[in-house]
């Protein structure tokens, strides 16, 4: 009975192709439209995560002032507290923070930075050597910063391939040269390989130089007790199941150190990496949700179409279905024909939908190659449904108005 159904649904449709087609249309925008929105969704979920694979491995963020990534609750804020460096020294103690292996104090700055005739502004980082280890640096030539240059607060820079590639033509070897440092001259020992954007910026366009050296000579920012103060602290586990204990330990001896009472907030903050991805991901599945809402708009004019268009066929069709019932058809059978008609008008707009929206993903991927837009099979078995959905939901009262006519006033009808 099914088959026949269909049959009949299809041979209905194929004699009304151009108002098929029409109605067809709604549901094929609405497809592709969350289709093509699903595919951006989960490429800029990918590519966010993909940014936090260049932080490093096992790393946990000290931040000064009270905050959240998708905005911060009443509290202090990074404007009203500080980290100083004589913070992370406390938690390099192995005694006080046993479950750190590397503990790096970050500061940085926007600097000029010029070499011959050409300049640039680049963002600064004043770091310590175990830096390199806690970020998964890799070193193209040279080498990085030593102890030997932090004891001697040494003028040597370490250079990522952006900002090389804006202050040195193609064949000229850096290495070794000379590059000024609003003003001061540096030299350069190391060239940092390339690993791309995170979620704190272009990690190519940066110079890396001593902590003590930028310090001492380039800026400093003290608090009254002459604390040097710092951008943020990166604190690298030793055992990533100790996470939550690492945690614990940063948040007492900073509130210890900073005298913060029993109940009072916090004027720091720790996020491990998975708290920074969360709130990234949270940030795009609120897009996400919003446009797909905004497709779901267009499904459901898309739907009040077939509604009308299968209104318009039951009008059309009164004595076709007054003689079916006349001959024997059950009240279940001419509900299933135009139930059946409406969810083949649903799904062929759909399926058409996909295959728009899968063009549309491409084509996004094509000006933004940063973006992964592959159409997953998640988002198919999604398109399907939500076709097959509106089918059904927009198609039942027609086809439950067909099913309730009497056969002799159908047949009656002019």
């Amino acid at each position: 009975m099914l088959f026949e159904n269909l049959r009949l649904a299809l041979r209905s449709l194929a004699a009304n192709k151009l108002r098929a087609a029409l109605t067809m249309l709604g549901i094929t925008i609405g497809v592709a439209a969350v289709i093509t929105l699903l595919s951006v969704g989960q490429g800029v979920s990918r590519y966010v995560a993909s940014q936090f694979e260049g932080l490093g491995t096992n790393l946990v963020f000290v931040f000064p002032g009270q905050f959240r990534p998708g905005g911060g609750p009443p509290g202090r804020r990074a404007g009203d507290a500080v980290l100083t460096e004589a913070d992370a020294r406390a938690l390099a103690d192995p005694a006080r923070v046993p479950d750190a292996a590397r503990v790096v104090p970050l500061l940085r700055r926007t600097v000029l930075a010029e070499a011959g005739h050409n300049s640039t502004s680049v963002g600064l980082r004043a770091v310590t050597p175990e830096y390199e280890a806690a970020r998964n640096y890799k070193i193209l030539a040279g080498r990085f910063i030593t102890p030997a240059d932090m004891d001697e607060r040494a003028r040597v820079v370490v250079i990522g391939q952006t900002t090389l590639n804006h202050l040195f033509a193609p064949d000229e070897d850096a290495l070794g040269a000379t590059l000024r440092i609003n003003g001061d001259p540096f030299r350069i020992v190391g060239l940092l390989d390339k690993k791309g954007a995170t979620p704190f910026g272009d990690e190519d366009d940066t110079l890396i130089v001593p902590f003590s050296t930028a310090t001492s000579r380039l800026f400093s920012s003290r608090t009254a007790t002459g604390q040097i103060r710092i951008t943020l602290i990166l604190v690298q586990l030793g055992d990533p199941s100790r996470q939550d204990a690492l945690i614990s330990e940063i948040t007492d001896v900073l509130r210890d150190r900073h005298n913060i009472p029993y109940r009072g907030e916090d004027d720091f903050t720790v996020l491990s990496e998975q708290d920074l991805v969360s709130a990234f991901q949270q940030v795009t599945n609120v897009l996400t949700i919003f446009l797909g809402a905004i497709a779901g708009i267009a499904l459901l004019v898309g739907g009040i179409g077939i509604m009308n268009i299968m209104l318009v066929s039951v009008t059309e069709r009164t004595k076709e279905i007054g003689l079916r019932k006349a001959v024997g058809a059950k009240r279940a059978h001419v509900l299933t024909q135009f139930l059946v008609e409406s969810v083949v008008l649903s799904l062929a707009g759909g399926s058409f939908g996909i295959l728009v929206g899968a063009a549309g993903a491409w084509a996004i991927h094509r000006f933004v190659p940063q973006l992964d837009t592959t159409v997953t099979a998640d988002s198919i078995i999604l398109a399907v449904g939500f076709s097959l959905a509106v089918g059904l939901f927009f198609g039942i009262y027609p086809a439950t108005r067909a099913s309730a006519l009497h056969p002799i006033e159908a047949l009656r009808y002019e």
